[in-house]
């Protein structure tokens, strides 16, 4: 009886660790994903997957709203549209089939395939909005050609290696560096002179 027990144990404990690295090698993405929710809603769809504890990402900017007949600062997403999401589809498509608000972003390739970043990608973007205080979005239609200053490297500092060019703003003192996720979003964040060579 005890060899039996000890068999079904160990049984179990194979079964339980498949599991775990099945859950493991289960594939991580960030899906682009769009909010359908009016911009002045009061639970948009990021403090939903806060709530939930998924890891998301969207680029956050202060707006002066007036509330109570006060005009006050409040953090709002840059584009409320735009939403990025790091898990799977297996967590995901339950919570999208109950949220008529969340939906995926979708390539057009006839396919309906949910369109993703690259995880490096993200990363860097990410990483690029945290390294400054004050970063200014943009969409994909406001850059223009004319906005393009030169190709360069940073080097030394948090954005340490990363390539792109400046942003050209005649008459402005601040250099910034254009990080963006084609078709998406841009970011131009600041960076110090020293930082940067000319490529």
């Amino acid at each position: 009886m005890d060899e039996s027990y000890k068999s079904i144990r160990a049984n179990t404990k194979t079964a339980d660790e498949v599991s775990s690295i099945a859950k493991k090698r289960e594939l991580l993405q960030w899906f682009v994903m769009r909010d359908l929710k009016r911009s002045n809603a009061k639970f948009p769809a990021y403090k939903l997957l806060e709530d939930l504890k998924i890891e998301y990402f969207t680029p956050m900017v202060w707006k002066l709203v007036v509330r109570n007949g006060k005009r006050m600062p409040v953090e709002v997403p840059f584009m409320q549209d735009l939403l990025f999401v790091h898990d799977s589809r297996k967590v995901l498509d339950p919570i999208v089939e109950r949220t008529n608000t969340l939906q995926y972003r979708f390539l057009k390739d006839g396919y309906r395939t949910p369109m993703t970043v690259r995880d490096a990608d993200m990363e860097r973007f990410i990483k690029a909005v945290e390294a400054t205080n004050n970063p200014c979005f943009y969409s994909p239609k406001e850059i223009t050609p004319d906005m393009l200053g030169r190709l360069v490297r940073i080097i030394g500092g948090p954005l340490d290696g990363y390539i792109g060019r400046l942003l050209k703003v005649r008459g402005a003192r601040i250099k910034r560096l254009l990080v963006e996720l084609p078709s998406l979003i841009t970011v131009a964040v600041e960076v110090m002179p020293d930082y940067v060579e000319f490529v």
